[in-house]
Order: C-alpha cells, then structure tokens, then sequence
C-alpha cells in the first residue's frame, strides 16, 4: 500500500511532463508541415480525361445502355 504514495504521483508528474513536452513541440512549430501544402497543388483529384475504348466494345456499353440482355 505505501508503494502507492511513491508510484502515483510518479506516474502523474510523468504524465504532465509529457503533455508539458507534447505542448511545447506544438507550440514550437515541431509537427508543422511544410512540404505537403506546397505539393497538393500538382496533384488532381480525380481523372478528367476520356477513358479509351477497350476492343469491341461501343460507347453506348462504356455509359451503360439500356439493353435487356447485358
């Protein structure tokens, strides 16, 4: 039972040492990006040209068409 009044306010001041540490870095600009805001501009967000034809089929199949028995 005494090991609890060493083991806990150990544990707690190292617990508040670490977000101490966890803040400052942040603060600090340690976790700031700075290369990827710089890139996202090269590179798109989805594929906005005409996909080709693949052998044999029509552009009615690449739009889905109406009929019964495809």
């Amino acid at each position: 039972m005494s090991v609890l009044f060493v083991a806990l306010p150990l544990a707690l001041a190292l617990g508040a040492a670490g977000m101490i540490a966890c803040v400052y870095c942040i603060r600090g600009g340690q976790y700031d990006d700075l290369e990827t805001p710089a890139v996202r501009i090269l590179i798109d967000d989805r594929d906005t040209r005409p996909q080709p034809a693949k052998a044999g089929e029509s552009d009615l199949d690449r739009r889905g068409s109406a009929d019964p028995d495809g």
